[in-house]
């Protein structure tokens, strides 16, 4: 049981062009979605496509190689950790958020 740990795998796409933030302290964040696809024929035979959306971040010498190489449409693989938040939005309200934090990026494609 000491080998399961908190890790994820996604093969995707970029939805859009990442959000980068520096912050006070120099350091940087990227914030960015993937589009994986899951394909499976339904009830009648006919061949249907999920897409599920994942929100990802990443930091530092990560989020500096997403700013550069990384932009919507782009085909990546990444390793990450699930982690989740709360915060209030501006009408009071609790909203929960679980992103992907990223710890290894490897670009696909041409």
């Amino acid at each position: 049981m000491n080998t399961l740990r908190n890790k994820v795998q996604l093969i995707g796409n970029l939805g859009n062009d990442p959000e980068i933030i520096t912050l006070e302290s120099g350091k940087k964040l990227a914030k960015f979605s993937l589009a994986t696809n899951d394909t499976y024929k339904n009830a009648e035979g006919e061949k249907v496509t999920d897409t599920q959306w994942h929100n990802l971040i990443a930091w530092n010498k990560t989020a500096e190689i997403v700013e550069q190489y990384v932009t919507k449409g782009k085909e990546i693989a990444i390793e990450g950790k699930l982690t989740s938040r709360s915060y209030e939005d501006k009408d009071g309200q609790k909203r929960y958020v679980t992103e992907v934090v990223v710890n290894e990026l490897l670009m696909l494609g041409k």
